[in-house]
């Protein structure tokens, strides 16, 4: 399979800066241990299918200094991490694609997979699933079940020629991410695939929603 970039999107768990509707639940120091958790986690997945050279990761960092920013990733054992900057998380994403580029031409990455940090369940069949499908499509999304996208994985042909595509005319944090996402290819020929959907965890329902899913 080609090796892709993983580019984690990863917001410091700071008291009071982080899961602000979980806080007002559970408190700002439990919503921040919950950040911490599910940060290690997908951290974790990462790592695993990096030691067997399926991918780099990268973490886009929100929330914290440049310096802060390589003493955190220090502790977490990654290597390599950009600010993710202002803006929407279009406006993000595109600008995280826009300073991997040399890298991932440099080390021949095709492909590049955003995740969140919000999904206590993500494993790494989840990212190797990823990659085989972008062998077939240009697109590969993870519906979540708040009408966005818990992954999105990216072909060289998207990257090379169509990187905005994905990310024009969303109206960010709404139910219909999903969905416009999908409208932006409808006049292309390039290819998507949904991957199975999952809960990201935001409120203490959808906490309630994933543990009922194993009831």
């Amino acid at each position: 399979m080609d090796k892709a970039l993983l580019i984690i999107m990863a917001k410091w768990h700071g008291f009071g800066r982080c899961k602000t509707r979980l806080a007002k639940d559970i408190g700002k120091i439990n919503s921040a241990k919950v950040q911490s958790l599910m940060t290690n986690h997908t951290i974790s997945v990462a790592k695993s299918l990096q030691k067997i050279k399926q991918i780099d990761i990268s973490l886009a960092i929100s929330g914290l200094g440049g310096g802060n920013c390589k003493r955190w990733c220090k502790e977490l054992g990654v290597k390599k991490f950009n600010l993710q900057g202002r803006g929407c998380l279009g406006e993000k994403m595109k600008r995280q694609i826009i300073i991997n580029k040399k890298f991932c031409t440099r080390n021949k990455i095709k492909n590049i997979i955003f995740v969140g940090t919000d999904l206590p369940d993500l494993c790494h069949l989840d990212l190797l699933n990823t990659i085989r499908q972008l062998k077939q499509n240009d697109l590969v999304l993870g519906p979540s079940n708040d009408g966005g996208y818990w992954l999105i994985g990216l072909s060289a042909e998207i990257i090379s020629k169509h990187q905005y595509l994905p990310f024009i005319n969303i109206s960010w944090s709404k139910e219909n991410v999903l969905q416009n996402t999908i409208n932006n290819f409808a006049h292309t020929k390039l290819k998507y695939k949904l991957l199975d959907k999952k809960i990201d965890i935001d409120t203490i329902i959808d906490i309630e929603n994933r543990s009922n899913q194993f009831v």
